[in-house]
């Protein structure tokens, strides 16, 4: 935290961030920014989440499966957003309820559609606020004339409400009166408010670019409108939250003062500070909500000293010079709230237009499968797939209970990110040990699933150019030649070699075994095992003196093995990120408790196709993240092969012109930088 922002926070004024997009969620900026005490916050808009939606491809994987779903465009952005807001609300969760409830605040506004229909508002508000289930989550609503009692249930209800788009003082009066008068609705009620939450959004620089074109260029009133109202309204706050009125809320029922926030506190002018409407308005229970390039100003130079009650008389005057040059303050803020609905209202229409082109760019990917994919999505929606999966229940996949005793000893894969950070310990030991001893290569045999993983975290670390700790191949072959220049590459006096297979009984690997154990003429410490606990494989590691045994969870097939000690050992060996893998695992397993994420609608597409003969699965990959195409062909191959039914897998097939396919064949292509996209198109 920087001493501007450190100081501004003890004068009493919090810093939200007016700004949310799914980036700065996933790459961990926000929680930094968190973390560092920069924010205290986030206020979100309908143009806010139109800029993150519209001009980046930051949500494409999740609207896709939603798209394929069936939905219209609308229902896919709450869905979208929502999300967003439940994972800000959590980052911000241990700051909520650390100040008690006092800062660590989410808002997300109600439809602008909805600015002038005080019912549907309020309904909207009460689903919002079941929707994302965060205690630490502001619903914003507009104070419109239809608005403000919108905003008394909404206080009514329980539901914490950041008031949006206050430009006059008239309005500003009516909106503490609605927070004050839904407070009382409640104590009548019997319910308590003393963890009720609001923040009246009074907005600043738009005051002055509507005011300053009617001033001469000399006037020595321009540029100070917006920050005279801001200050009258301050003013007012402390009269109504000093009043006997709220004074009998707060002894008796623990009420909150509804804070006075600045919005719209970016600076338009650049003839202006890029701090003007920050330093100015610094003072006691205020939050001031900053866009990326205030905060980054205020942080580098901002000047941090209570303002905001200083030149009181002043700001009345100015405001009285303004009336008497025939500029009326009424006028203004009515065209400002005008201006302010239509504009957001025109920010949604936007965004949901570009929600709806993707939608359909989407569905039109998967033609003809669309309709067959949609009706596959809702079955699993209405059978609960994604629950029972997770419940581990065999039923999903076998009737008969031989089988379904069988399906229950191969569900361990789902548990793997738990029992990886128990054994993550053991992981950066041994891998310590291994480099400390100056062992700069690892050779790792085994046949397909049980040693896949390793070759594709190798080459992606390869592609990021990313200096792995030492140099990692695999040998998965019994062909001569392959073997020999493994050994050439892989020479005993520098290399460990770990044996991977989860039955030990591999006869390639055991041949491959016999000619590394004799190259190194049974020196023991330059092997390591990984295999299931009473394998044949683990009593030869045994018996010859091996260096390591590692044993994998019995219950996890090889093909499924990516985050057990088949994966892992080699991954802490690389010297890669493994909190930074789970970490990462942990968002696709959250999501993927949901029958709506890109899993279950990618394996919907999958079986659709399948069933309808696209029984051929191409998969295209840019050359960065082509390792994963072989670790593909093996999950889905051996996974979906069974009594007759499956796909073949034809990974990284060179591109033919379209004609040369027939109807029998789906493309899934693994894009990282788009090299592919022209021919992908057509």
């Amino acid at each position: 935290m920087s001493d501007s922002i450190k100081k501004l926070t003890s004068l009493g004024q919090s810093l939200w961030y007016d700004n949310i997009q799914r980036k700065l969620l996933e790459s961990g900026e926000l929680k930094a920014m968190i973390e560092r005490g920069d924010i205290r916050g986030v206020t979100s808009n309908p143009t806010i989440f139109q800029n993150a939606i519209a001009k980046t491809n930051d949500y494409d994987a999740a609207l896709i499966p939603l798209a394929w779903s069936g939905w219209d465009a609308e229902k896919i952005f709450w869905h979208l957003a929502v999300e967003d807001i439940q994972e800000a609300c959590d980052l911000f969760r241990p700051l909520y309820d650390k100040t008690k409830g006092g800062d660590g605040y989410v808002s997300l506004e109600v439809s602008p559609y909805l600015a002038n229909e005080t019912e549907a508002t309020a309904k909207q508000a009460k689903e919002l606020w079941e929707r994302v289930n965060r205690p630490n989550l502001m619903v914003k609503i507009p104070a419109t004339k239809a608005g403000i009692p919108a905003i008394r249930q909404t206080i009514a209800a329980g539901i914490n409400v950041n008031v949006t788009l206050i430009f006059s003082l008239e309005r500003y009066a009516e909106v503490m009166d609605a927070y004050l008068s839904g407070l009382e609705d409640r104590v009548a009620a019997n319910e308590p408010i003393n963890m009720i939450a609001s923040v009246a959004s009074f907005f600043v620089s738009r005051v002055d670019t509507k005011i300053d074109p009617k001033l001469p260029k000399d006037s020595n009133l321009l540029g100070k409108a917006a920050i005279a109202n801001a200050k009258l309204a301050y003013h007012a706050f402390e009269e109504t939250f000093t009043s006997a009125r709220f004074a009998t809320l707060k002894a008796r029922f623990s009420a909150r003062v509804q804070r006075p926030l600045w919005a719209s506190t970016g600076t338009k002018n650049p003839a202006y500070s890029d701090t003007v409407y920050v330093n100015n308005l610094i003072g006691p229970d205020t939050v001031n909500t900053v866009p990326p390039a205030t905060l980054d100003a205020f942080r580098d130079h901002g000047n941090a000293a209570i303002t905001i009650t200083r030149g009181l008389d002043e700001s009345k005057a100015q405001i009285a010079e303004l009336e008497s040059l025939g500029i009326s303050m009424k006028q203004v803020t009515d065209e400002l709230e005008e201006e302010g609905v239509k504009s957001f209202s025109d920010a949604f229409k936007v965004l949901l237009d570009v929600v709806d082109d993707r939608r359909k760019s989407a569905v039109s990917s998967i033609n003809p499968l669309a309709d067959s994919v949609a009706r596959r999505l809702s079955t699993l929606m209405d059978s609960s797939v994604a629950a029972r999966v997770w419940a581990h229940d065999p039923t999903l996949w076998a009737s008969d209970p031989a089988d379904q005793a069988e399906v229950k000893i191969r569900l361990g894969w789902l548990n793997s990110i738990e029992d990886a950070r128990m054994r993550l310990a053991g992981y950066l030991s041994f891998a310590k040990q291994v480099h400390e001893e100056g062992i700069d290569r690892v050779l790792v045999i085994g046949m397909g699933g049980s040693s896949l993983t390793a070759e594709v975290l190798s080459s992606l670390l390869a592609a990021a150019n990313i200096e792995a700790k030492l140099s990692l191949a695999i040998l998965d072959s019994t062909d001569p030649e392959q073997v020999a220049l493994s050994a050439k590459n892989y020479p005993p006096e520098k290399s460990l070699y770990i044996l991977a297979s989860k039955s030990g009984g591999t006869a390639e690997l055991l041949a491959a075994f016999d000619y590394f154990w004799e190259l190194s003429k049974g020196n023991g410490s330059r092997f390591v095992v990984t295999t299931d606990a009473g394998s044949s494989l683990e009593k030869l590691a045994k018996d010859r003196g091996f260096r390591k045994v590692f044993n994998a969870d019995p219950m996890v097939g090889g093909r499924f093995s990516a985050l057990t000690d088949f994966g892992l050992v080699p991954a802490a060996l690389l010297g890669m990120d493994i909190e930074r893998l789970l970490k990462s695992a942990e968002k696709i397993q959250k999501v993927s408790r949901d029958n709506r994420s890109a899993g279950f609608a990618l394996g919907a597409l999958l079986a659709e196709s399948a069933l309808a003969g696209r029984d051929k699965l191409t998969v295209l990959s840019d050359a960065p993240v082509s390792a994963f195409a072989g670790w593909i062909e093996q999950v889905i191959a051996e996974s979906s092969g069974k009594h007759g039914k499956g796909m073949l897998t034809v990974p990284l097939e060179p591109l033919a012109a379209p004609e040369m396919y027939g109807a029998d064949r789906l493309f899934v292509y693994l894009r990282n930088n788009g090299d592919l996209d022209p021919d992908v198109a057509s």
